[in-house]
């Protein structure tokens, strides 16, 4: 099994590589699709912790900006004996505004929530309980190139 997390600013093509990289072997965790729950990371470690325990590979598609972030992701990944993989989308500002703001008004992150982002936003590392880290970048084509650390 594979717990997959996206780490990266809004608009910076997390969901969209879901799609076309991931769907069709990992299930969907993402706290977008519960924005008024209440207790949205217990529900969230809740839906991550049912799907591995059906034997699932995972992908949590949020910012996941920080080792705070992380940890309980990797724990509890671990604990059900799961591949634990960063996919990093390293920082693109403007190019996270422009594509943020052709979003609809609904889903539509304010910028001042792209920058608090971009201030808590480290690239993961090996060390910090990852089995690997992979980059991601846009291809120029309308998909992506992923580069593995291992």
């Amino acid at each position: 099994m594979e717990l997959a997390i996206l780490i990266g600013l809004q608009a910076s093509g997390k969901t969209t590589f879901y799609r076309q990289r991931l769907a069709a072997t990992h299930a969907h965790v993402s706290k977008d699709n519960f924005p008024r729950a209440r207790h949205r990371q217990r529900r969230q470690l809740r839906l991550i912790d049912e799907a591995l325990t059906a034997g699932r590979d995972v992908a949590v598609d949020n910012t996941n900006p920080d080792a705070g972030t992380w940890q309980p992701l990797i724990e509890l990944g671990r604990g059900h004996g799961a591949r634990v993989v960063a996919y990093w989308f390293p920082p693109d500002p403007v190019g996270s505004a422009a594509r943020n703001a052709l979003r609809p008004l609904e889903t539509r992150v304010p910028d001042v929530g792209l920058r608090a982002t971009l201030g808590r936003l480290r690239r993961p590392r090996l060390a910090d309980g990852f089995d690997e880290v992979r980059t991601v970048r846009f291809d120029g084509a309308g998909g992506f190139r992923v580069e593995g650390d291992g």
